[in-house]
C-alpha cells in the first residue's frame, strides 16, 4: 500500500475525486495552454459546454475536449477500482486524449521521435515494451504515493512511448494512481509554463527526478493539502 510521507495526508478516494471533478474546467484550461493552446477559462467552460467558440481551430477545441474526456474516463476507472498503472490503461486514455490529433493514438510508436530543444534521443521503438515493464517495476517499488506517480509521468515522457501527446497521457497516468490511492491530484498551472518546460528539458538530458519531483509538488494546491489533514485529524 501507497502511503504519503510529507504532508501527513489521509488517503480519501471519495474526496479526491470529488475536488479533481470539480477543478475540470480549470484542469482542462491550463493542460492545453501548456501545449500553447492560449484559451481563456471561460472560453474552456463553454467549449465543455457543447458550444463552439469563435476565433480557435477545430482542433484545439478537440483537444480540450478529449481532455475533459480523459479525466472523465478516469473517474470511471476509479469508481469502478480498475484504475491501474498497467500498459492497457496508458493506451485506453492515450486513444482518448490524442484522438484525432495525431499519427496513431491508443498504441505505441512505431518509429524514431525526437523532443524540440534537447539533444536526448528517446529509444527505438522496439525498445518501448521492455522499458515499460522495467517502469511498471519501478512503479510497484515505490512506498511514498507522491514518489510513485511523479516517476510514473517523468519516465513516461522521458521514454515517449507515443508519437505524440506524451506528457499530457503522463500526467493523467500520474494522476489516476493518486486518485486511485485517494490522494489529491497534480496539477501544472499554465502561469507556471516556463518554468516546467526549463526543468522537463533538464530532466531528458540528465534522467535526475528531484529537481522535476521538487517542483511538481509545489504545484500541489495547498487548500486541497489542508483538506486532507483536516480529514485526517477528524477521522
Amino acid at each position: 500500500m501507497f502511503i504519503e510521507s510529507k504532508w501527513g495526508m489521509k488517503p480519501n478516494i471519495p474526496l479526491a475525486k470529488q475536488l479533481a471533478k470539480r477543478d475540470v474546467p480549470a484542469l482542462v484550461y491550463d493542460a492545453v495552454n501548456l501545449e500553447g493552446v492560449a484559451m481563456t477559462l471561460p472560453e474552456v467552460q463553454t467549449i465543455l459546454d457543447g458550444i463552439t467558440v469563435g476565433g480557435h481551430r477545430i482542433s484545439d477545441q478537440n483537444m480540450a475536449l478529449n481532455q475533459a474526456k480523459t479525466w472523465e474516463r478516469i473517474f470511471e476507472l476509479v469508481d469502478l477500482g480498475q484504475f491501474s498503472f498497467k500498459k492497457e490503461i496508458a493506451l485506453l486514455l492515450h486513444s482518448i486524449a490524442g484522438k484525432e490529433e495525431i499519427l496513431e493514438w491508443g498504441k505505441f510508436r512505431s518509429g524514431y521521435v525526437s523532443i524540440t530543444g534537447s539533444e536526448y534521443e528517446p529509444p527505438a521503438p522496439q525498445e518501448l515494451d521492455t522499458i515499460w515493464n522495467e517502469l511498471e517495476t519501478s512503479v510497484e517499488r515505490c512506498t511514498d504515493v507522491y514518489d510513485c506517480a511523479i516517476t510514473a509521468f517523468l519516465q513516461m515522457a522521458r521514454a515517449q512511448f507515443f508519437w505524440d501527446v506524451n506528457k499530457r497521457t503522463g500526467r493523467f497516468m500520474m494522476n489516476g494512481i493518486l486518485l486511485s490511492h485517494g490522494f489529491p491530484i497534480i496539477n501544472v498551472p499554465a502561469k507556471r509554463q516556463q518554468e516546467f518546460n526549463t526543468l522537463m528539458l533538464d530532466f531528458y538530458a540528465s534522467n535526475n527526478m528531484e529537481p522535476m519531483n521538487k517542483f511538481l509538488r509545489s504545484c500541489l494546491d495547498e487548500k486541497m493539502i489542508k483538506n486532507f489533514q483536516l480529514d485526517l485529524k477528524i477521522g
